[in-house]
């Protein structure tokens, strides 16, 4: 298990216990939170591939299938359901997580039909990690 200081003057410390060769695959057309999940999994020790674009997603899901899909529900044209169909089709074991700023009940229905966790915007380090791999965030003390 590594300890993981989330911010340098922090007493929050993610307890990591991700194997070592763990990828997830972020999906997101939003740069700022591209960066920040890209950040965070990272620093939970996974090998993180960011992409901003549908296309780019689904070019690495299908050359290369990650343990974790993280992507937006909305991707301009596209949805990030349609990722997360192909990516438990490349690789049923995958885990996935779609995130949305909507509170959409059916919405959250298709997510659970097509085998993934919805997580609203915005969210903590803890949620996502709890639906990755069942980490939690703990006090130092």
């Amino acid at each position: 298990m590594t300890a993981i200081r989330l911010h340098p003057h922090s007493d929050i410390v993610a307890m990591s216990t991700v194997p070592i060769g763990k990828r997830a695959l972020v999906v997101d057309d939003d740069e700022a939170v591209l960066r920040l999940m890209t950040h965070w999994l990272t620093r939970a020790g996974y090998a993180v591939v960011p992409c901003e674009t549908f296309e780019q997603g689904k070019h690495q899901l299908t050359t290369s299938p990650p343990d974790v899909l993280l992507t937006d529900l909305r991707l301009g044209a596209f949805n990030g359901l349609q990722l997360v169909i192909l990516a438990r089709a490349q690789s049923p074991e995958t885990i996935a997580v779609v995130m949305s700023a909507f509170d959409d009940a059916t919405l959250r229905d298709e997510a659970a039909r097509c085998g993934a966790h919805y997580l609203m915007k915005p969210f903590s380090l803890t949620q996502l990690l709890e639906l990755t791999n069942g980490d939690t965030i703990q006090e130092h003390t």
